[in-house]
């Protein structure tokens, strides 16, 4: 604390000097002695109101939207130092409002830095500093005592796919080196299968709740009411869990004292925060943003996130230009607000979450699961592969070490599970490969006039990626706002057809037709139809419902698979491409009440594992084709996995339960905790970030 005083109070003599419009000595001049007594008032008497009035300030503000409270941080702060001058003799301290607010920045960062430099060396200041993050978390003399056994931190590294993640493990120097001294040591690599749907919608409900049915895809139409439903939506969402729920009668993984952090779900948690089904509820709002407040709470971390804010929307326009001087290929537009939404999901929605997760660990919690969306937004943009996201995948491995230090003061041990919901494939778009989109593939194929380019890249641009969601959640924008891109597909004759897109994955509906429609009744409305699409050459193959011989796949060169037998008519398989289990992810999607009438995949490479996205993204997932359907899961190696491989999020729900189980009897210590301690000894003679 003296080294922090004494740091603040030279940057305020400092900045006294520097700026013409502050002083904090009288007006004929003061003695040197007089001038750091004056600025070691004025820097005390800052440092004590941010501790005691800043946390009630945010607290007070908890309601105002996330992003505006952290434009005000700077007013704020500001304002605190206008108020510290006061406590200077004889009013010496003098400031014009303007230059406050940039003072009270800088001796923020400055503050913070000093701090942070003194605990990379100092466990025991290091630990204060940490459980300040808890803030009100803290137990309390009358709590009840905390279970021994060792709670579980679940860390989703969002469309990080097992290739990508092995790569990043195994190169020299690896890109992720925490998790590469874990691999081989204190955890296990494994794959795992997503369903037909591989995006998060899907995989998490399935993950969190136990069942994922009749989710096809990451937005679809329901007939019955007219609506499209997108998994990133918070009424779509919470909808979906309360379907998931009834569907089998549990609250989810986390409802035994559990935490959701930056989830689609809660997972049955009753601490949530950053949760989209949550920002639903009306009333709701300043739960599902508490993480906010736990980390704004805090004036350096509120400063030093806004300078990292800063620095990314820096790194992306950066990034975009050398990639545009590369010539990159498969390369989108990345202008408009998209560096902005960048750094939201890489900085903002990374920082607080991390510091949620470290204080449901000082707090004991038993299993927290967390969603870290960092890469996936930027592989959307720059490619799965790409230089920008290895980067990515760097600052997330640091963030993973800052979550695997704090276990080692928590008040039990905990196991860190880290894992994706799905991976990503990488590729041209299918309208820059073949000069057309699949909504006017479709529309010519059913003989109507072009209805434009639909959608225009303003639009695409919103599409599959979670950083835009989340930040209109922040801000409570209202819900009617965010439905106009996925809606403007509804708009027009109720006889046109409907074209959603979800990564390569198509969907077809036509609202007029009640049901399901038939292969039979597309062939006599619209008979060029079928034969446009599975001629096509950026089509892999298409899912449609036959009076006669039920669930049909239709592929290039006449192939024909009959799901319900499995036999083969016409020509080649048309999922012999799309490796083992395509059947099988495909005949369960066909069972759906709201598949669409029909499911368009798009081609894959079979030597590259390329596809192309129907929507605006240089990497894409949400259909079958490349690494998008092969997640990774890493895990520690005290916890047993299945001896088959794990297919579907719903395999992997039973598999995280089985983990959580209360054991029959009294364990030993888990394999990673003198890990742990090894780390801690460790840590004293390395830097830590």
């Amino acid at each position: 604390m003296l080294a922090v005083w004494m740091v603040a109070s030279a940057t305020l003599a400092l900045l006294a000097w520097l700026l013409p419009d502050f002083r904090i000595e009288a007006p004929g001049g003061d003695s040197p002695t007089q001038i750091a007594v004056t600025s070691a008032i004025g820097a005390g008497a800052f440092g004590v109101l941010s501790a005691l009035v800043w946390p009630l300030l945010v607290r007070a503000l908890l309601l105002v939207p996330a992003l505006v409270l952290g434009a005000l941080v700077f007013f704020l702060n500001g304002s605190l130092l206008l108020l510290a001058l006061r406590f200077t003799p004889d009013g010496r301290g003098e400031v014009a409002p303007a230059t406050a607010v940039v003072i009270a920045a800088v001796m923020s960062a400055a503050s913070s830095a000093t701090s942070t430099a003194l605990a990379v060396r100092d466990d025991a200041a290091y630990g204060r500093r940490l459980a300040r993050l808890a803030g009100r978390r803290r137990r309390h003399a009358g709590d009840p005592p905390l279970p021994t056994a060792p709670g579980t931190v679940f860390l989703q590294l969002d469309g990080v796919g097992h290739d990508v993640l092995r790569s990043a493990l195994t190169g020299s120097p690896p890109a992720m080196p925490t998790l590469a001294g874990w691999l081989g040591s204190t955890h296990r690599l494994t794959e795992w299968r997503t369903d037909w749907s591989s995006q998060t919608g899907a995989s998490q409900l399935a993950i969190l709740h136990g069942s994922n049915h009749d989710v096809p895809a990451f937005r679809w139409f329901e007939k019955e009411t007219g609506q499209v439903m997108v998994c990133n939506r918070p009424s779509s969402a919470a909808e979906l869990e309360r379907r998931a729920v009834a569907r089998t009668g549990s609250r989810g993984l986390l409802a035994a004292g559990g935490a959701s952090r930056g989830n689609l779900f809660t997972g049955g948690a009753d601490q949530s925060a950053l949760v989209m089904s949550v920002a639903a509820q009306r009333g709701k709002f300043s739960r599902s943003r508490s993480g906010y407040f736990a980390y704004f709470s805090d004036p350096a971390n509120a400063v030093r996130t806004a300078w990292s804010f800063v620095a990314e929307v820096g790194r992306e326009v950066m990034e975009s230009s050398a990639s545009r001087l590369r010539r990159d290929r498969p390369r989108i537009r990345r202008g408009g607000l998209y560096p902005v939404l960048r750094a939201f999901a890489t900085v903002v929605e990374r920082d607080v979450a991390v510091a949620a997760v470290v204080g449901d660990m000082l707090a004991g919690r038993t299993a927290v699961y967390a969603d870290l969306v960092a890469y996936d937004e930027v592989a959307h943009h720059s490619g799965p592969g790409s230089r920008d996201a290895r980067k990515v995948l760097s600052r997330l491995d640091r963030s993973v070490r800052l979550i695997a230090d704090a276990a080692r003061y928590a008040p039990r041990p905990y196991r860190i599970v880290l894992l994706s919901d799905h991976g990503q494939s990488g590729g041209e778009t299918f309208e820059y490969a073949y000069g057309t989109g699949l909504r006017e593939l479709v529309r010519t194929g059913c003989g109507l006039p072009p209805a434009g380019r639909e959608p225009g890249p303003r639009a695409r641009r919103r599409t599959g990626t979670e950083a835009r969601a989340a930040a209109r959640s922040a801000l409570r924008r209202p819900e009617k706002g965010r439905r106009a891109a996925e809606e403007a597909a509804c708009q027009g004759p109720p006889s046109d057809p409907i074209v959603l897109a979800s990564g390569n994955l198509g969907l077809v509906a036509f609202p007029d037709i009640e049901g399901r429609a038939t292969l039979e009744e597309i062939a006599r409305r619209s008979p060029g139809l079928l034969p446009a699409l599975t001629s096509h050459p950026g089509i892999g193959f298409v899912l449609v419902r036959s009076e006669q011989r039920g669930p049909l796949v239709l592929g290039p060169d006449g192939g024909e698979l009959e799901l319900a037998t499995g036999r083969v008519t016409g020509g080649p398989d048309p999922l012999a491409r799309f490796g083992a289990g395509a059947a099988a992810a495909v005949l369960r999607t066909d069972a759906f009440p709201h598949t669409a009438d029909l499911m368009v995949n798009s081609a894959v490479d079979p030597r590259t594992g390329a596809v192309h996205a129907f929507e605006e993204q240089a990497g894409s997932h949400g259909g079958l084709g490349g690494p998008q359907s092969r997640p990774f899961l890493l895990a520690p190696a005290e916890l047993r996995l299945p001896a088959e491989p794990i297919v579907g999020a719903e395999s992997l729900h039973a598999v995280f339960c089985s983990w959580l189980a209360p054991a029959p009897s009294p364990a030993p210590a888990p394999a990673s905790a003198p890990v742990l301690r090894q780390r801690r000894g460790l840590s004293r003679t390395s830097p830590r970030s």
